[in-house]
């Protein structure tokens, strides 16, 4: 499953960011693989809003979609 995939309210784990550039993006907004996240909105055709603990961050569409992830509880 991908980032672009989450519902909104579901928690999540990011277990793959295949791809170097996107690694980089994430980690100089605090996100990593296995790091736990929440999807606070979804805006259709738009970016999907993450949280993790108090930070907001909205992704694009085309750059979720290559973020894959697990649910979590």
């Amino acid at each position: 499953m991908t980032l672009a995939e989450v519902q909104k309210g579901q928690k999540f784990i990011i277990s793959d960011i295949s791809d170097d550039n996107i690694r980089v993006q994430a980690l100089r907004f605090g996100i990593s693989e296995d790091a736990g996240l929440f999807c606070e909105e979804k805006i259709p055709g738009g970016p999907v809003i993450i949280k993790r603990q108090y930070q907001e961050i909205a992704i694009g569409r085309n750059l979720a979609k290559n973020i894959k992830v697990e649910l979590s509880q």
